[in-house]
C-alpha cells in the first residue's frame, strides 16, 4: 500500500471528497484517507504523480509520505537530533500553530467586546471620540479586519469547498463571518446605528471554532506517540561473533541474516533469530503480553525486543530490519492509524445540505423582493438577514459543547477520551474484544492452592518451594516467594542450587536434595500418586499451573501459581453484555487457560493462542459483524488497538497500549466500561438535541427574516431581534449540555448515574 501526506483537510466531508477523487483515478483499486493523521493509503497501479494531481485537482494538497522508521533512523546521534526534529514526519506541527492564532485572536478580540458587549450593554466608560457611530464602527472594523486576516485559513478552505462544490465546517464558518463582517460594513457607510453591528459576531465566531481546531490537533499529535514507543524498543547494538570467533558490538543495522550473536542475562533479543547453543528464560512480554516467561532452548526461535532473564545464549539471526517482528508491529500501528475512517461529524454531514439551503434561501428572497417592485435597499436587507439568521454560531456550538461536557465527566470518573470522535464512536460499539492478561486479570501470577501430599505439612512444603525458588527470577518463583513472606516462613539455605530451563530446578537443603518443577520433571525423582495427578489435572483444567516438589523421593506437594482475574471483571461483563454488546476475549494465551479465565469471567466467546498480527486480523473479522472495541494493556495489543473502531487501554498498561488507544480507563479496572458507552450513548443523543436547537431558531425565524410575514403582519426583522434569536439558540444548546453534568452526583458511583441519565 502507498502512503501519502494531505494537507488542507479540516473535517470529515474534506477526507470523503479526497478519498473520492483518489477512488476515481485509473488504477486505483482502494484508497482510505485519515482525517485523524492527515495520511491517505492507495493500492493499485496508479502513479504517484497521477494520485497526488487528483488530491491537488480536489483542492488539497498530497505527498508521497516519508516513513516513520526512516525518519527515527536518521536520528543518529545527539547533535542530529535537534536539526532533524523539524523533518520529522512525525512531529505535531499544527497545535503550536494554532495555539499561536487562537493567541493573536485573542488580544484582539477582548478590547473588541469590552467596546460592544461592554460599553454598550453595561455601559463601561470609553474615549468621547470613540462614542460616535462612525469612531465605534471604525474600531471594530479594524479590529474584527485583523481577526479576519489571523484567522484567513477558514475563508481559503470554506470558499476552495465551495468552489469544488463539496461545502464543509470551513464554509459554514466563513460565510457567517464573512456576512456579518460584510453587512456591518455597508451599517457603517449607511449611517445605521451602531446596534445594528456585527463585527463581533465574525470575530467571536473565528476564534471560538479556532479553540476547537487546536484541540483536535492536539489530539490528532498525540497518536503518533504509539509509533515512537514502539520504535523505542527497537535495540541499538548486538553482540555478533565474527569470523575469528571474537565478540563484537555493532549497530543493529549492520546486523545480516545468518550472523551469530549472543544474548546475556539482562539483554534483549536485537533481531529475529533461531537459538543454536545454550538455554534460557525469555520474557516475551513486549510481543504477546503475557507475564509468564518462556523457556528456550536449541532450536527455538527468539524475536527481537523480548528479554533474557535468565541463562547464555547463542544464536543465528533469521530476519533483520524491515523484517524482524517488531518492526512489523510497527507497520501494523503505522497503515491502521492511517487507513482508520475518522467519525465524520454530525454538523460536517448537514453542512452540505445546510449551506447550499440557506444561500439559495437568500438568493430567492432577493429574487422575489425585486419581482414585487421592492428598492434594492430593501430586497438586499431581507436577503442578508436571512444570512445573517443562519449564522452558524449553535450549529458550531452543538457537537463540541456536548463533547466538552462529556470529557469532563469521563475525565472526574477516570474515563480519558483522546478525541473527539472516540466520546462519540464508543457509543455506537456492539462488540467488545478483551485481552486477558492484566485486562481481565492482574497481570501477575499468585499462588492459588497448597496440596500437601501424605503426612505432609503445608508449612514444609511453602518452606522448601520458597528455599529453591528464592535464587530464581522467574514470576512463578516471585509468586512462591512472596507467599511465603505473607505467612512469614523463613527460606532456608541452599546449595548446588541448578536450573533446569522449561523443567524446573533443584538444591541441597539441610544435606537432602530437593527439587521443584513440572510434573514430567518430577516424576523422575519422586512418587507421584493418581490422587495428586488427578488434582493436579483439575488445577490445570482451571488455568492454573501445578508446580510439584520433592524432598529426595518424598513428595511435599503441589503449589498452584495463576493469574486471577479482577474483582470486577465478570461484573463488568455482565453489564456489557446486559447493554446489548458481545463480549470477546482474545488472547495470546493458550486456549486452555484462556478458556477457564473465560469461565470465571462469563464469556463464551474465546479466540486464543493468537499473536499481534494475529490479533488485527481478528479485530478485523470481528469488525464484519459490528462496530468492534478492543481492550488491552499490553504492548502487543498495539496494533490490534488501532485496527479496531475504538481501542481502550487500561491505564496501569503500557505507555505503548495508551498511547495507541482512543481512551485510556485510568483506573485500571474493567468497571468502568460500561460506564463508557452509556456516557458515549448520552452525549450523541444530547448532540442531536442540541443539533435541534441549533436549527430551531432558523426555522422560525427565517421566514420573518426573509420578509415572508410583511403582506400579512406587517413584520420586519429587526437586527436586535436576530442577535437575540442568535444568543438563545446558543444558550439553549449550551444549556442543554451541561443538562449531562447536572445529572451527576459527585459523590455517587458514576455508573448509577450514567443509569439514570440514559433512561
Amino acid at each position: 500500500m502507498k502512503q501519502y501526506d494531505v494537507g488542507g483537510m479540516m473535517c470529515a466531508a474534506c477526507s470523503a471528497r479526497v478519498e473520492k477523487a483518489v477512488s476515481a483515478v485509473p488504477g486505483v483499486t482502494s484508497c482510505a484517507v485519515s482525517l485523524l493523521t492527515n495520511s491517505m493509503g492507495v493500492e493499485g497501479s496508479a502513479s504517484d504523480e497521477e494520485i497526488i494531481k487528483a488530491v491537488v485537482d480536489a483542492g488539497y494538497e498530497a505527498k508521497v509520505k516519508e516513513t516513520a522508521t526512516s525518519g527515527a533512523a536518521s536520528n543518529t546521534n545527539a547533535s542530529s537530533e535537534a536539526s532533524s526534529q523539524s523533518q520529522d514526519p512525525l512531529a505535531d506541527k499544527e497545535t503550536p500553530r494554532l495555539k499561536k492564532r487562537l493567541i493573536l485572536s485573542l488580544i484582539f478580540l477582548l478590547p473588541l467586546l469590552y467596546c460592544t458587549m461592554g460599553h454598550m450593554f453595561w455601559s463601561w466608560p470609553l474615549p468621547a471620540f470613540l462614542m460616535s457611530h462612525t469612531g465605534m464602527g471604525l474600531l471594530q472594523l479594524a479590529l474584527t479586519t485583523i481577526i479576519i486576516i489571523i484567522n484567513n485559513r477558514f475563508f481559503t478552505s470554506g470558499i476552495k469547498s465551495a468552489l469544488h462544490l463539496a461545502p464543509n465546517m470551513d464554509t459554514l464558518v466563513s460565510l457567517g463571518a464573512g456576512v456579518s463582517y460584510i453587512y456591518s460594513i455597508w451599517v457603517l457607510i449607511s449611517g445605521a446605528t451602531a446596534h445594528d453591528f456585527y463585527f463581533e459576531s465574525a470575530a467571536m465566531i473565528l476564534t471560538l471554532i479556532t479553540v476547537g481546531k487546536m484541540l483536535e490537533a492536539r489530539s490528532k499529535g498525540k497518536t503518533t506517540d504509539a509509533l515512537k514507543g514502539l520504535m523505542k524498543l527497537a535495540p541499538k547494538t548486538a553482540t555478533i561473533i565474527d569470523s575469528t570467533g571474537a565478540e563484537k558490538t555493532v549497530p543493529i543495522e549492520q546486523v545480516k541474516i545468518g550472523d551469530v550473536f549472543v544474548v546475556r542475562p539482562g539483554e534483549n533479543i536485537p533481531v529475529d533469530g533461531v537459538i543454536i547453543e545454550g538455554n534460557a528464560a525469555i520474557n516475551e512480554a513486549a510481543l504477546t503480553g503475557e507475564s509468564i516467561p518462556v523457556d528456550k532452548t536449541a532450536n527455538d526461535t527468539v524475536s527481537a525486543a523480548t528479554t533474557n532473564l535468565s541463562g547464555f545464549i547463542k544464536c543465528r539471526a533469521t530476519r533483520v530490519g524491515q523484517d524482524t517482528t517488531l518492526s512489523q508491529i510497527i507497520k501494523l500501528v503505522s497503515d491502521a492509524a492511517a487507513t482508520k475512517a475518522p467519525i465524520a461529524k454530525i454538523a460536517d454531514k448537514v453542512s452540505g445540505i445546510f449551506v447550499p439551503t440557506v444561500i439559495a434561501i437568500s438568493l430567492v428572497t432577493l429574487g422575489i423582493w425585486f419581482a414585487v417592485g421592492a428598492t434594492a435597499g430593501t430586497a438586499i436587507m431581507h436577503a442578508v438577514a436571512v444570512l445573517v439568521i443562519s449564522c452558524p454560531c449553535a450549529l458550531g456550538l452543538a457537537t463540541p459543547v456536548a463533547i466538552m461536557v462529556g470529557n469532563g465527566i469521563g475525565a472526574r470518573n477516570g474515563i480519558l477520551f483522546k478525541t473527539a470522535s472516540a466520546l462519540e464512536q464508543a457509543g455506537h460499539t456492539q462488540i467488545i474484544a478483551l485481552d486477558k492478561t492484566g485486562t481481565i486479570t492482574n497481570g501477575e501470577p499468585i499462588v492459588t492452592d497448597i496440596i500437601t501430599a501424605e503426612n505432609q505439612t503445608e508449612q514444609t512444603l511453602l518452606q522448601i518451594a520458597c528455599s529453591l525458588e528464592k535464587k530464581s527470577e522467574h514470576p512463578l518463583a516471585k509468586a512462591i516467594t512472596k507467599k511465603a513472606e505473607e505467612q512469614k516462613i523463613t527460606a532456608l539455605e541452599t546449595q548446588d542450587f541448578q536450573i533446569f530451563p522449561g523443567n524446573g530446578l533443584k538444591a541441597n537443603i539441610n544435606e537432602a536434595s530437593c527439587a521443584g518443577g513440572n510434573f514430567n520433571f518430577i516424576k523422575q525423582l519422586a512418587n507421584i500418586t493418581p490422587a495428586i495427578v488427578a488434582q493436579s489435572d483439575s488445577l490445570a483444567a482451571q488455568g492454573k499451573t501445578p508446580l510439584f516438589f520433592a524432598n529426595g523421593s518424598t513428595l511435599l506437594g503441589i503449589i498452584a501459581v495463576a493469574d486471577t482475574i479482577k474483582q470486577d471483571s465478570k461484573a463488568a461483563v455482565e453489564e456489557l453484555k446486559a447493554l446489548g454488546i458481545k463480549v470477546v476475549m482474545l488472547t495470546g494465551d493458550n486456549e486452555r487457560t484462556a478458556r477457564a479465565i473465560a469461565s470465571q469471567a462469563g464469556i463464551e466467546n474465546v479466540i486464543a493462542g493468537v499473536l499481534p498480527q494475529q490479533k488485527a486480523d481478528a479485530i478485523n473479522k470481528l469488525k464484519k459483524e459490528g462496530k468492534t472495541c478492543m481492550v488491552g494493556d499490553g504492548i502487543n495489543d498495539a496494533p490490534s488497538l488501532t485496527t479496531a473502531d475504538l481501542g481502550v487501554a487500561i491505564g496501569a498498561g503500557s505507555d505503548i497500549a495508551v498511547d495507541a488507544a482512543d481512551v485510556v480507563l485510568v483506573k485500571n479496572t474493567l468497571h468502568e466500561l460500561p460506564a463508557l458507552i452509556r456516557l458515549s450513548r448520552a452525549t450523541v443523543r444530547n448532540i442531536h438535541q442540541n443539533l435541534f436547537w441549533a436549527f430551531f431558531y432558523n426555522v422560525l425565524c427565517i421566514p420573518l427574516a426573509a420578509g415572508a410575514f410583511v403582506p400579512l403582519l406587517g413584520w420586519h426583522l429587526n437586527p436586535m431581534f436576530g442577535a437575540a434569536a442568535m444568543s438563545l439558540s446558543s444558550f439553549c444548546v449550551v444549556m442543554n449540555a451541561l443538562r449531562l453534568r447536572g445529572k451527576y452526583d459527585s459523590h455517587g458511583r458514576h455508573n448509577a448515574i450514567i443509569r439514570y441519565i440514559t433512561k
